[in-house]
Parts: C-alpha cells; sequence; structure tokens
C-alpha cells in the first residue's frame, strides 16, 4: 500500500496519507491523447473510467503539523458515489490516526484549490471546519473563482466546503509564491485552474514537490498528457515546461494528488522528450 509511507526530507518528515479512491473518464484525464495510447498506462473499466485516488500529504515540522489537502468531499449521495466509483475504505482520518494525529493536532492545512475532491473535508457535515485549530491556505485567486464560477468549473466546486472557513476567518489567502512556514512554500502552478498552488519542501540540500493537478498521475508527466478538465491547458504545458525540469535538475521526490498506486516518484529524462515519473523506492523512515 503505498500510503502511510514516511520520508525525511532534511528536517522536515512527511507522510503520505490517502482519502478514497474513485474513478473519472480516462479520456477527460487524458485530454486529446488517444486512448490507445494512454490506455497502456492506465486501463480502463467497463464505464472507461480509470483508476484513482486522493493523497493528501502530512508534513511534521518540529512541534507543527501540517496537511496537504483534505480530502474527497463525503456529502454527495448516493448517486454522486455511484458517478465517481468512490470507495472509502481508506480515508484522512484513518492516516492521521495511524499517525497518532486527530484532526485538533493539525495547524495548518494547504488547500491546493478549492475542488471537491481536494478540499472536500476541509469541513464537516455540520458546515464546521474539520481541523479547528488550523489556518487554511490558499490563493486569493482560487476563493475569488470558487465564488464567481462559470459553466466549465461551478461542477468542480462545493460552497460547503470552503464558506464556513471564510465565516470563520481562517482562510489565510495568498498572492503569488510565499513561504508559509521554513523550507515549506507554495507556489502558482497555473492551468488546471488559475488559482493552483502546489507546495515545495526543501531542507539540507533536499526537495519535494507537492504538484497539484499539474500532473495529477505518474502517468501524466509526459508534455502532452494534459487533462480535458483543465480550463487552461495551454498554460499547463507552459507550466510544465518552466518547473519540471527544474525540479528534475534538483532531484526532487515528486507528489501527485491522484495517482493510485504510488506515493513518491523521481522525474526521468523521456528519450522522447520531456519527462517520465517513476515510482521513488527510497526506504521509508
Amino acid at each position: 500500500m503505498a500510503w502511510n509511507q514516511t520520508r525525511q526530507i532534511g528536517e522536515i518528515q512527511v507522510t503520505s496519507l490517502t482519502d478514497a479512491s474513485f474513478g473519472l473518464d480516462g479520456g477527460a484525464m487524458f485530454g486529446s491523447v488517444p486512448k490507445t495510447l494512454w490506455e497502456r498506462v492506465a486501463p480502463a473499466d467497463e464505464l472507461n473510467r480509470i483508476p484513482l485516488r486522493i493523497n493528501p500529504l502530512l508534513i511534521r515540522l518540529g512541534d507543527e503539523n501540517v496537511l496537504i489537502e483534505t480530502g474527497f468531499w463525503d456529502r454527495g449521495g448516493e448517486k454522486f458515489e455511484s458517478i465517481y466509483g468512490l470507495d472509502r475504505e481508506e480515508t484522512v482520518f484513518r492516516g492521521l490516526d495511524h499517525a497518532g494525529l486527530i484532526p485538533d493536532d493539525i495547524h495548518l492545512v494547504i488547500n491546493t484549490h478549492l475542488h471537491f475532491d481536494h478540499a472536500g473535508r476541509n469541513t464537516t457535515a455540520l458546515n464546521e471546519p474539520t481541523f479547528p485549530n488550523a489556518r487554511y491556505a490558499v490563493q486569493k485567486r482560487e476563493l475569488d473563482d470558487a465564488r464567481h464560477t462559470h459553466e466549465r468549473n461551478r461542477a468542480s466546486y462545493v460552497p460547503d466546503t470552503y464558506e464556513p472557513i471564510a465565516d470563520a476567518g481562517m482562510f489565510d489567502l495568498i498572492d503569488g509564491e510565499h513561504e508559509l512556514r521554513p523550507g515549506v512554500t507554495v507556489l502558482p502552478l497555473p492551468g488546471h485552474n488559475l488559482g493552483q498552488q502546489g507546495v515545495v519542501l526543501r531542507s539540507k540540500g533536499q526537495t519535494l514537490v507537492y504538484v497539484a493537478d499539474l500532473v495529477p498521475t505518474l502517468a501524466h508527466a509526459p508534455t502532452p498528457y494534459i487533462m480535458g478538465y483543465d480550463l487552461y491547458p495551454v498554460t499547463t504545458l507552459e507550466t510544465r515546461k518552466k518547473y519540471l525540469p527544474q525540479w528534475f535538475e534538483e532531484g526532487a521526490l515528486i507528489c501527485t494528488p491522484h495517482d493510485p498506486r504510488t506515493a513518491f516518484a523521481r522525474l526521468q529524462e523521456n528519450p522522447r522528450g520531456g519527462f517520465v515519473a517513476v515510482p521513488d523506492e527510497g526506504q521509508d523512515t
């Protein structure tokens, strides 16, 4: 199992969590890439859905506990869960419990963006903050866009997952690149939407990047493998060309939000150009 693996990035301890397995249409997930190509790396079920997961990340910084992503929305009802083929055997709460923590122990939540599969457990069924002692960090642009939706993105946002956080005054609204804690920086990664951010950890010469939906799974690392869900696919392409070479040169660990099997990966050069992502075989700490 890929969840609850722990790695050390210098002085920063990182643990992979998971919150629900689900499926999305393979054609939508790979955009203009033909099925004859993408199905080699992501076989589809009878409904053309490929397997995915939501993979939060727990970061320990001394006495502080930081959570990247909170999980998949759990109040959509039976039809909603059937559409996405949801399997909730593993949850972010079980992962925290395995790490000896409860939601009250989280000091900072980083929302890469506010779509229901990433920020779905920001709040409880009572529309209260799930992590009552935490600040929630999100790009200001992302909250603005979530509040001013259109036909292409409206279905991705559930106001009950972010408005209670705003009402409680618990959002830290970020404008661009910003170091939240020593060694923990959020970085705008536009393309999927314009307010998306990734998280970069750097400590003692080591680097880890939580890439958000810039690269949703390891199979999406090749340059043209861009989701049909991306609102700005050419921007995604430009963002990839800007940052993937940097992360490759740094030898960064790469964490994707939706890979169904792998928590930690590395970039390798693709003989055909660009990069591929391969599982990292490093040992747990």
